[in-house]
């Protein structure tokens, strides 16, 4: 079987995640911190030597920013939190994802003299988990920044409240093309070091025509803004390339029994059944393929919604020989990450997009870096504007995810991968 052209690789089943980089590196954003400047002049004597006299100048410190500042006082920490999952099926994401968060911030000690704390929110997988998550974390006027969400759904739903809040909030994990579209979805403030699933789709749709030999294929989706996007993207490029999209069919979230929607499918016996859906949904359709007539030589085809250790054993024999798309990451610095995880952890990442949560935290943390007024005292003011400026500047940060620039992309906005 040939290689993907992409760093978007189309995993056989289940293999454990690897992971790739190096050094986090952003480019320096100008900021007035300096207190005092030293001018030397010099200064013509009787005896015709010159001498130097230091005059101090003071400089004055800004005093505005667009959005306001965030002041933190000598010896308090400096406050990050996250908006993730931690129940339900999506938790392995959050957990990952926390983690990593963790590690990146233990890395780091301090900034400027001052610890970092982490608190958290529990998005779930839901647009009223991330609005609740949202709500929480703006009524708290010491946080700087957010890691988060997990589930595009959940940052729709708390855009608006994320960004009049005058937050940066940067997801691992979100991949709907609304996110970074200012006519959709987009809000300033917003930044995700996933790829955008108009490039995962892409390389779905030509694996299954170029490599599986497919020429008919039906989607399923759940009507969340990651899987009808993606679900959407794949038929689109499929018919693009001379395929016949037999059916794009929809179940909701919380269905076990997809007997109904899976009948309607096998109608047509498509070469391939796209279903980019999470757990457990995802095991219910995967399971539930194999009692229907007409999906017996449907191959089944997942994305980065399954791809984590708890779906084979949920999905029984008839995970065997499914595909399924997502990051692909390996290399010495992803060997490295996996047992840094490790050894935080206990056990090796139950989920992809951990890797991803580790690259934004350290952008978000390099970004407060290099704003961050010092005061005399040791207390730091933070501008929030000026802290968006400095994620948007970065460019070529040497992730393990890749080389990862925050700049606009086109049209998008906040998107921090090449994908």
């Amino acid at each position: 079987m040939s290689r993907f052209r992409s760093n978007l690789l189309i995993s056989v089943l289940l293999l454990a995640l690897l992971v790739s980089a190096c050094q986090p590196e952003v480019v320096e954003v100008e900021k007035e911190v300096v207190v005092t400047q030293v001018v030397k002049e010099e200064v013509e004597v009787e005896v015709e030597k010159v001498v130097e006299v230091e005059k101090v100048v003071e400089v004055e410190k800004p005093t505005e920013d667009a959005i306001g500042f965030v002041d933190i006082a000598a010896g308090d920490p400096i406050h990050l939190a996250f908006m993730l999952p931690t129940t339900g099926g999506a938790a392995v994401y959050g957990t990952a994802a926390s983690n990593a968060m963790e590690i990146a911030v233990k890395e780091r000690g301090q900034i400027h003299g001052h610890d970092i704390a982490i608190t958290g929110e529990d998005s779930q997988c839901s647009a009223e988990g991330g609005q609740t998550a949202a709500q929480k974390v703006a009524a708290d006027p010491s946080i700087l920044g957010v890691i988060g969400t997990t589930c595009s759904g959940a940052m729709t739903a708390a855009m608006s409240t994320i960004s009049n809040a005058g937050l940066s909030i940067i997801s691992p994990s979100n991949t709907s093309p609304a996110l970074t579209d200012p006519s959709q979805t987009y809000m300033p403030g917003y930044y995700r070091t996933a790829h955008n699933d108009k490039f995962q789709g892409r390389m779905a749709a030509q694996f299954a025509i170029e490599e599986l030999g497919a020429t008919t294929a039906a989607a399923i989706h759940d009507g969340d803004p990651y899987t009808q996007g993606l679900a959407q993207v794949f038929v689109d490029v499929f018919a693009e390339h001379g395929g016949t999209v037999t059916a794009f069919e929809a179940v909701n979230k919380g269905d076990t029994d997809m007997r109904p929607v899976l009948t309607t499918v096998a109608a047509d016996s498509p070469d391939v059944l796209f279903f980019p859906i999470f757990q457990p949904e995802g095991d219910f359709i995967a399971a539930q393929s194999a009692e229907v007539p007409g999906l017996e030589n449907t191959t089944l085809f997942g994305a980065d919604g399954l791809l984590v250790a708890p779906f084979p054993p949920s999905a029984g024999d008839a995970s065997i020989g499914m595909y399924l798309s997502g990051p692909y990451l390996s290399g010495a610095a992803a060997d490295a990450y996996q047992q840094k995880y490790l050894d935080h952890a206990g056990e090796p990442p139950p989920g992809p997009f951990g890797e991803h949560a580790y690259d934004g935290t350290h952008i978000l943390m390099d970004a407060i870096e290099q704003v961050a007024i010092v005061n005399d005292d040791g207390s730091l003011r933070v501008g929030r504007q000026a802290l968006r400026d400095a994620i948007t500047a970065t460019r070529n940060f040497a992730g393990i995810t890749g080389k990862l620039s925050c700049a606009d992309k086109g049209t998008d906005k906040g998107d921090c991968a090449t994908g």
